[in-house]
């Protein structure tokens, strides 16, 4: 397991005559099987500090860290599940979930067996060989999800992966994301715009700045799981989460 390192990030676009920064000199850390969510008003940059995470676009200035180990580019370590389901139209929902060990050349065998319970998990089963188009949004992230889990990679990128989903749904796959983190021990960054979701799944919550994003402050929620958004605590935290963001809130419609 690698603990992950951010280190003096900064990102700025063209955008037009002028220059657009997104990302101003972030730093933290995520220790291993750490499980961390970001929080931030809408367009601070945490899609933008995802890609160059994974390894999708370079920074101005900065540098990521594993171990210890500076690392550029797609470094192959880490399962990455952006906004948009991406699912390829013309394969199944099965297929699409076994792009990951394709890629990397596996035995699709046991690769299939574990894809099916993954997708029952994810409440899926008998619709492996439907295609993306035959699904409503949230199944399809669902499929997402799958896939992203079947590239078996110790660090988790989630980008809003319940956002589409109903409340009821988005409830349910918390618990499930959770015992998947329980069993496979691995470590999690998750963007939420959901501050309930952030306090019930999270060890920890990084809240940035408008933009361009820093570090704003770091939440410890040191909490027995499984948690209830009605306890005291989590609503004091809560309060604390909320008062900050809407200075941020403020600031970015300034």
């Amino acid at each position: 397991m690698r603990k992950l390192e951010i280190r003096n990030l900064t990102q700025t676009f063209a955008q037009k005559d002028t220059q657009l920064q997104v990302l101003d000199n972030l730093n933290f850390s995520v220790d291993a099987g750490q499980f961390v969510a970001l929080l931030g008003p809408s367009g601070c940059g945490k899609s933008t500090l995802f890609n160059i995470i994974s390894g999708l676009l370079t920074p101005d200035t900065g540098e990521i860290y594993l171990n210890g180990e500076h690392i550029s580019g797609n470094t192959g370590d880490f399962a990455y599940m952006q906004q948009k389901d991406l699912l390829l139209p013309w394969r199944t929902v099965l297929k699409n979930v076994l792009i990951g060990p394709e890629i990397h050349d596996e035995p699709l065998g046991t690769a299939k067996t574990e894809a099916q319970q993954r997708l029952t998990q994810l409440g899926l089963g008998g619709f492996e060989n439907s295609y993306p188009m035959q699904l409503s949004g949230g199944m399809r992230q669902r499929v997402a999800l799958a896939r992203t889990l079947l590239f078996r990679k110790e660090i988790l990128l989630l980008d809003e992966p319940f956002g589409a989903l109903d409340a009821m749904t988005r409830t349910v796959m918390q618990s499930i994301l959770l015992d998947i983190w329980y069993e496979d021990k691995q470590t999690v960054l998750l963007i939420t715009h959901d501050i309930e979701e952030a306090l019930l799944l999270a060890d920890e919550i990084y809240l940035l700045t408008a933009r361009p994003a820093t570090l704003k402050a770091e939440i410890p929620v040191a909490l027995p799981r499984p948690r209830d958004i009605t306890d005291t605590a989590l609503i004091h935290l809560k309060k604390e989460l909320l008062a900050l963001l809407q200075v941020e809130m403020s600031t970015a419609f300034d």
